[in-house]
């Protein structure tokens, strides 16, 4: 599966790996394999995966021939986006 970055997602992870080592490795392996993928706005989809004491979001768009990541956040508010019986 391709993987592409827009602009806004790039300079996202930058400042998130000053802060939380958060890698572009990291996030592009949470896409192609993510811990549960939840609905997000309008036609996105959102990857996430627990980090650390809080969760790592990659909203998305899926193409048939790529993932096209729109921005990536950690966040401390896991209860808040977390599905418990999705996956």
């Amino acid at each position: 599966m391709r993987i592409f970055w827009t602009k806004h997602a790039e300079e996202r992870q930058k400042e998130w790996e000053k802060r939380l080592n958060i890698t572009r490795q990291e996030v592009e392996n949470l896409v192609k394999n993510p811990d549960q993928i939840v609905p997000g706005d309008q036609t996105a989809l959102v990857a996430q995966a627990k980090r650390g004491k809080g969760l790592l979001r990659v909203p998305f768009i899926e193409t048939e021939i790529e993932r096209k990541i729109l921005t990536i956040y950690w966040t401390s508010k896991i209860e808040r986006y977390w599905k418990e019986d999705s996956k």
